[in-house]
């Protein structure tokens, strides 16, 4: 018999977290190799563009890990968009990723946010969403870097 409890608790949720942490070290040799390493931390990767008051104009949030970048926000003012500046902010993560190490890239984003745009920068859907919040279709998509 088990007693179920919905409660928000940070010290069972960090216990939690390491147990799952260790269950998949325990059955997988890549993340077991990548224990204690450098490699296993996250680390943030953020660009900002600055119009010339410096207000914030875009930017892009994200972190590496492991090989990969991944894209959590990107942002353009509406004044800018269509200018180029998302491509920028993109391209300029992917570079700073590659220099990381990163050899590919992913994020999600909603079906009237930029999955056109992601695509003509190169990223790929490889999973789509329906009802996610309900009437939206989230995507993922990823981008081998070279």
């Amino acid at each position: 018999m088990f007693r179920i409890e919905a409660e928000v608790d940070k010290a069972r949720r960090d216990l939690l977290h390491a147990r799952l942490r260790d269950t998949n070290t325990a059955a997988s040799p890549v993340l077991a190799a990548l224990r204690n390493t450098p490699a296993e931390r996250e680390y943030p990767l953020h660009v900002w563009a600055l119009d010339p008051s410096g207000a914030l104009a875009g930017g892009l949030v994200g972190h590496t890990w492991t090989t990969w970048l991944h894209v959590a926000l990107l942002w353009v003012d509406a004044r800018h968009r269509g200018t180029g500046l998302g491509t920028h902010l993109l391209t300029q993560a992917e570079h700073l990723a590659t220099d990381r190490g990163c050899t590919a890239s992913r994020l999600e984003t909603w079906d009237f946010q930029a999955p056109g745009f992601y695509g003509r920068n190169g990223y790929e859907v490889v999973c789509a969403i329906p009802d996610y919040p309900p009437g939206v279709t989230e995507y993922t998509l990823v981008k081998r870097l070279a």
